[in-house]
């Protein structure tokens, strides 16, 4: 494999969970100099480990999750799946990752998960995706980082596993004002997926958590590199079915801050159009020393 199929097959392998016993998975972790896990990597692999236990035509249609600590790159982390509600209709589950700290195990994030086999269309309605540039004519994520000394280190943390093309520039931009305080970028998983719609759906999760918070620091202006940023939470609503390695526009804003925790919300679209999930994260935001 090369190019995108390897980059592919290196998410597939993050998401490919081992089932050590029922109901309780082991996740991986690629090498990173980074001193934490990405958080993007812990929800697409809780979520893989609620979706291995759901019956059979049933999908995620929402999780909502804490960053309860920093992951360790270092320690492998399980997930204990519970199984909270099996109905006719929808199915819920509960996930919390497990690391260990010396001589005990603690919980560095939970989750919980609502699936369904879906309804017969009556309440629809969805945002229009906005009118933006395709993703062919953007500068690809590496060249906005050519000249930068640091672009290697930013490039490994911020994953490249998924490709991405920003409607502006992410370095030394002023802040964004209401209104105009929206921002666009087009993403995809670099290389194929298989058909799972539960590894499309995680695939989206990882990815959704790549620039959110990255709202926040846009209304302060500066762009990245001159604050630390780390999730509190994350919840994703899954509207339609979606292709995480197809063009998809994630549009971002953040209506409010305060006492360093900046809220924000996130919409997506598949490259036609369709409104397939709205994403929302608190996250903290601290200054770097300069």
């Amino acid at each position: 494999m090369t190019g995108g199929s390897t980059q592919a097959a290196e998410l597939l392998s993050v998401l490919a969970l081992e089932e050590r016993e029922p109901d309780l998975f082991v996740g991986k972790t690629p090498e990173t100099t980074m001193q934490r896990i990405f958080g993007g990597q812990v929800a697409g692999q809780a979520l893989m480990a609620a979706a291995s236990t759901l019956p059979e035509g049933r999908d995620v249609h929402s999780l909502h999750s804490y960053f309860l600590r920093p992951g360790d790159p270092n320690e492998e982390i399980r997930y204990a799946v519970e199984r909270m509600r099996d109905g006719r209709t929808f199915s819920t589950r509960r996930v919390v990752a497990w690391q260990r700290r010396g001589e005990k195990d603690v919980a560095i994030f939970a989750l919980t998960a609502d699936a369904s086999t879906g309804e017969e269309p009556y309440a629809e309605h969805a945002l229009p995706m906005p009118d933006v540039p395709a993703p062919e004519t953007l500068p690809t994520f590496l060249e906005l980082l050519a000249n930068r000394a640091d672009g290697g280190r930013v490039a490994r943390s911020i994953g490249m596993a998924v490709e991405q093309r920003m409607l502006e520039h992410p370095f030394d931009r002023p802040p964004k004002t209401y209104p105009d305080t929206k921002s666009w970028t087009w993403m995809k998983v670099a290389g194929e997926l298989p058909g799972d719609q539960a590894v499309h759906a995680a695939a989206l999760t990882f990815a959704s958590d790549l620039s959110l918070l990255g709202a926040g620091t846009a209304r302060m202006g500066g762009g990245w590199g001159r604050t630390a940023g780390s999730s509190l939470d994350h919840a994703v609503w899954f509207h339609q079915p979606v292709r995480a390695d197809e063009w998809f526009l994630y549009e971002t804003d953040s209506p409010a801050a305060s006492h360093g925790r900046a809220l924000c919300f996130g919409q997506i679209w598949a490259a036609d159009g369709t409104h397939v999930a709205t994403v929302t994260q608190q996250g903290l935001i601290r200054p770097l020393p300069r």
